[in-house]
């Protein structure tokens, strides 16, 4: 059997219909915790959708987990620590360990701020992923 698992999330402008998060007490409309759909071991993502003028609401910080966040669509602000970055469809942002953040979509966004939250931790990637392997021989199935 192979090993893989597909999920549907749906369309960006479907994402604010989701509910969830890590705690009841932190859920919200326009997010949805990826890997607790999917079997994930070193990953984890969610899928956000903020309306223009919401906000997360609260600041947070890991002490071993580092996130990337990749901006689809809209226009917000991440704020980290004592900086506050404009964000857009295009804007990828990496935030270590440590480090305080939080996010809004500002009121005059034309739409939904939307943006994948990609979490990882762990041991460091290798520059090179050392462990594939190529098949020269294997036929391409289209």
């Amino acid at each position: 059997m192979t090993d893989y698992e597909v999920l549907e999330i749906g369309a960006l402008d479907e994402w604010r219909s989701h509910h969830g998060g890590f705690r009841p007490d932190s859920s919200r409309d326009g997010r949805r915790v990826v890997d607790h759909d999917l079997t994930m071991q070193y990953i984890g993502m969610t899928s956000n959708a903020l309306e223009p003028g919401e906000e997360a609401g609260y600041w947070h910080r890991h002490a071993r987990i580092e996130e990337l966040y990749v901006f689809l669509g809209g226009e917000g602000q991440l704020a980290l620590d004592d900086e506050v970055l404009d964000v857009r469809a295009g804007t990828v942002v990496r935030v270590g360990q440590g480090v305080w953040r939080t996010w809004r979509c500002t009121p005059g966004s034309a739409g939904e701020l939307r943006w994948l939250c990609i979490r990882a931790g762990g041991t460091e990637l290798p520059h090179f992923p050392d462990d594939s392997e190529r098949g020269p021989d294997r036929p391409m199935p289209w």
